[in-house]
């Protein structure tokens, strides 16, 4: 099933273009990669379809599918939260139950109980009653990956998830987003093209246009095909990266 449309979108900073001219669709069964080069306008794709910033052209969603009512989660690069605020691991996570039409202030036996299993999930359950600022980057991201699921959306959609994670997590990370595009669409930007191609289904290379290529057997020819400037790295038995001839 068709969850999202993309046509014709088009976005620009300050009348510098960022996306130009984009058509694409996402699939209800997609675990699909968005790759390109820095400054491509990977994360400005992810954040048009969620509504942040100001785009021409459509971007159409199937019913029952919105930016606004928990059915898409999302996990950003960056996180903003201010870590002297205080607030604990846990209301981080069900933070993820408000949305912009309705705020909630309570939080049910059944959101908490799924809150707990996401936590374990991810490792980080011994940490739910302990104040943002006392944990690290990578428990932080954990905690925002718990927040994004939390509401289980039909579409979850990640820029670059594997930052400040260590890499044991890394592995285990990929891990659960494989066993969770078993219930929801993942769309995943990553710069790391050779790890993301042993699970991604389809790759979108990104580079102020869109080309989508449904397999993840990516080759420097296809890159090259899509105008997509990127190193393509091999995670084989004897990890090496694939230059051009130079």
């Amino acid at each position: 099933m068709k969850l999202i449309s993309l046509q014709d979108v088009s976005v620009s900073y300050e009348g510098v273009p960022a996306l130009e001219h984009v058509s694409l669709d996402l699939f209800s069964d997609d675990f699909t990669g968005i790759i390109g080069p820095n400054g491509g306008g990977k994360t400005t794709l992810v954040k048009a379809i969620l509504g942040m910033v100001p785009y021409s052209g459509t971007i159409a969603f199937a019913k029952g599918i919105g930016v606004d009512d928990g059915t898409i989660g999302y996990l950003p690069q960056q996180n903003h939260f201010d870590r002297q605020f205080p607030i604990s691991v846990a209301e981080v996570i069900y933070s993820g139950l408000q949305s912009r039409k309705r705020l909630r202030f309570r939080i049910s036996h059944s959101e908490r109980r799924k809150a707990e299993e996401l936590m374990e999930l991810t490792g980080i359950r011994p940490l739910a009653d302990k104040p943002i600022g006392g944990i690290s980057g990578g428990e932080m991201q954990r905690a925002l990956l718990c927040r994004a699921l939390i509401a289980d959306p039909q579409l979850l959609i990640l820029d670059e998830p594997a930052n400040f994670v260590d890499n044991k997590f890394e592995k285990e990370l990929y891990d659960i987003l494989a066993s969770l595009n078993d219930r929801m669409a993942i769309v995943m930007v990553s710069h790391d093209v050779g790890t993301i191609t042993s699970y991604v289904k389809s790759i979108v290379c990104v580079n102020r246009t869109a080309h989508r290529h449904d397999t993840n057997d990516i080759t420097p020819e296809l890159l090259t095909n899509y105008n997509c400037p990127i190193q393509l790295i091999s995670h084989g038995e004897v990890p090496h990266t694939v230059l051009k001839r130079h």
